[in-house]
């Protein structure tokens, strides 16, 4: 049985140095993506292989380190009290309850699955059946387990219903709400920027004098320009994707942005999760076949990497490296009792041991990236580094500029601002623009966009170290749309007007909803 009671995995990681741990935390998040973190990580690594370096000392050392370095700053003050970590992952109180509450949900849901099944959360496979699974690693497609036909998937309705849902308490009397806070389904107000911010602050690079794959595609790419980036590492890397990745040069630049590798040490750490896969079946183990069965295998053009889908997502629950992501998510992750093997105590840990519980569409966030990765090792690595930078954010409750909540928002202002008459006309008809593009946002268009479009729309989620750009062309969707969808009478025939994105062009819809928009 998994407790309502969700451990936050600082408790866990944070011993008397909190502060300190939560600080270099921060100061990681903020330097991910430069050339100056992939140095500090290579270095990192060679240390660890070096004698002298000792990890029960090192927290120390580091202590000692900024003090004769004069960076004590970095040190929390003594007799200051800092800030609780939960506060540090998310400052505003009623975005902690919603994501809470949200999560109990999601585990009285499990626990409902479990009880109905009548199988445990975790058990050791038999010998035969691990054997078999060693032979069918490869072709995991053609069979399923007898419980993956079990309907406990959280869908995104239900998500979106605990974020309409939202209120700040502080609010909630007050006179400053203006007439347009009422006309969308997002109640509470957080700072998002609008289109001449963004063109100016976020997207320079989209301006119709900047050349762009996916608009100018003919326009020869210099080798040399290559080359370059490849010695100046992650930063330009990262400066390049703003403008779209060539097809061939992708799956190295994103390696290069997310500063994931190949090497021996990781391809152990996949075999060795592929192992724990082998000996020990999980119930979440059901929520994956589930969702993979009914949405990747479906999807005309993913439907081919079924097998890779399996071995990706099934890793990855039993990674407890994901664990270092709840630091500065807003989500915690759920705990199970389990008994001692004498069968007298029980003692508390983290389920699934990657602390994620798999919802419906989840398996999309892996799909496009088979398309860049065949080697399921390198696919498994960029896809855990997504998630851990970017995806996780698209389903936790939170306040931050990336967050779903911050997104959907901001969707809902573009159109209140910029296109008005439509907001209002579907709004009455009762088709409110966010339930139809929430399964967009959601999944950043993973299953909705052609996966060349797709991709181009990732490569500026990268280059821009941000989700805002789903959004933003959300709301250029429905700009794109706007003459059909002003005829419509239903919610019914607004969805039929948008149930097709296949044909969609991504960079011309930005360019002319940010720019054309902004003058």
């Amino acid at each position: 049985m998994i407790t309502e009671n969700p451990v936050d995995i600082t408790s866990v990681l944070m011993d008397e140095s909190a502060e300190l741990s939560v600080s270099v935390t921060q100061i990681v998040q903020r330097l991910k993506g430069t050339h100056l973190h992939s140095q500090l990580e290579k270095q990192a690594k060679e240390c660890l292989h070096k004698p002298e370096i000792k990890l029960e000392t090192l927290k120390d050392d580091v202590r000692r380190l900024l003090k004769a370095s004069g960076m004590t700053w970095l040190l929390p003050p003594s007799g200051h009290p800092r800030a609780p970590p939960e506060h540090t992952k998310e400052p505003l109180e009623y975005m902690c309850k919603a994501q809470v509450n949200w999560e109990k949900r999601i585990l009285k849901s499990l626990n409902s699955m479990c009880t109905e099944l009548g199988i445990p959360l975790a058990r050791k496979r038999p010998v035969p059946e691990q054997k078999e699974l060693t032979n069918k690693w490869n072709e995991m497609g053609t069979d399923e387990p007898g419980n993956a036909d079990t309907n406990n998937l959280t869908c995104s309705r239900l998500h979106l219903d605990v974020l309409v849902g939202l209120r700040n308490p502080n609010n909630e009397r007050s006179e400053d709400l203006t007439v347009r806070s009422h006309w969308g389904l997002i109640q509470v107000s957080l700072n998002v920027r609008d289109i001449p911010q963004m063109v100016k602050e976020m997207y320079p690079e989209l301006g119709l004098t900047y050349g762009q794959l996916g608009i100018d595609d003919h326009t020869h790419v210099p080798p040399g320009k290559y080359l370059h980036i490849s010695e100046q590492d992650s930063a330009a890397a990262q400066q390049y994707s703003r403008q779209g990745c060539p097809t061939g040069l992708r799956a190295q630049l994103w390696s290069l942005i997310l500063n994931t590798t190949n090497d021996p040490e990781d391809i152990t750490h996949y075999e060795q999760l592929k192992a724990r896969v082998i000996n020990h079946d999980l119930l979440v183990d059901n929520l994956i076949y589930k969702d993979v069965k009914l949405t990747a295998s479906n999807d005309d053009y993913y439907f081919v990497f079924e097998d890779y889908l399996y071995q990706v997502l099934l890793c990855f629950s039993r990674d407890t490296a994901v664990l270092e992501h709840f630091s500065y998510n807003s989500a915690t992750p759920p705990k199970s009792c389990i008994q001692n093997s004498s069968g007298s105590e029980q003692c508390a840990m983290v389920y699934p041991p990657n602390g994620v519980i798999p919802f419906h569409g989840f398996s999309m966030y892996v799909a496009p990236l088979c398309f860049l990765y065949n080697e399921p090792s390198t696919l498994y690595r960029v896809f855990r580094e997504m998630y851990i930078r970017y995806l996780f954010r698209l389903h936790s409750v939170s306040s931050h500029p990336s967050g779903i909540v911050s997104l959907c928002l901001q969707f809902e202002r573009l159109l209140q601002t910029h296109l008005p008459q439509l907001f209002y006309h579907l709004r009455e008809i009762g088709a409110q623009p966010l339930r139809i593009a929430f399964k967009w946002i959601v999944r950043a268009f993973s299953g909705y966009l052609s996966t060349d479009q797709l991709l181009l729309l990732w490569d500026r989620i990268l280059g821009c170290d941000s989700l805002e750009i789903v959004a933003v062309l959300a709301a250029a969707v429905f700009a794109f749309r706007a003459e059909n969808l002003m005829e419509v009478t239903s919610l019914a025939s607004a969805e039929a007007v948008l149930a097709d994105l296949s044909t969609l062009k991504v960079m011309p819809l930005l360019q002319i909803f940010l720019f054309a928009t902004s003058v």
